[in-house]
């Protein structure tokens, strides 16, 4: 056998090799997961960020002892709030529905259902459930003892 033939024979017969291995083991994971019913926890990162969904750079740490605050929000089909803004930062989790963030400036921001947000902090905003059901959004403050987390603006009208 030549030297040329030689080399085919063992790369086919290691690839061969190798893949008998993989099919074994891959048969071996597969039973042995089946046989144990504890499942491995799955993790994913929704968001990582130091910006409000417009942009803006999030304001520094407080100084002193924080306080977190969750608040679960559920806003009817059709409902407007108010103008406001948020003079501590927050983001949430938009669980049901779809919310539109709007900005004084009219820039706006469409959360959908399972979408992470980062509100505005200091600017003053307001939202609107445009949708046909209910927004049901989670919202995470980190704050003070004491401070508001939304400062109300009913000077100025919605539209």
């Amino acid at each position: 056998m030549n030297k040329t033939k030689k080399w085919m024979l063992t790369a086919i017969l290691t690839i061969c090799g190798t893949v008998t291995v993989c099919f074994a083991q891959t048969s071996c994971q597969k039973a042995s997961a089946s046989d144990n019913p504890v499942q491995k926890v799955e993790t994913t990162e929704l968001i990582r960020t130091s910006q409000s969904w417009d942009g803006v750079e999030l304001p520094d740490y407080f100084q002193g002892r924080p306080e977190l605050v969750a608040v679960k929000y559920v806003f009817p089909a059709g409902q407007k709030l108010g103008w406001h803004h948020h003079p501590v930062m927050n983001y949430g989790i938009l669980a049901q529905g779809e919310l539109t963030i709007i900005g004084l400036d009219g820039k706006e921001k469409v959360v959908h259902e399972g979408e992470v947000v980062v509100e505005m902090v200091n600017t003053v905003h307001h939202g609107e459930n445009r949708g046909s059901k209910p927004v049901i959004l989670y919202m995470f403050y980190l704050s003070q003892d004491g401070k508001q987390l939304a400062v109300q603006h009913p000077e100025i009208p919605l539209e």
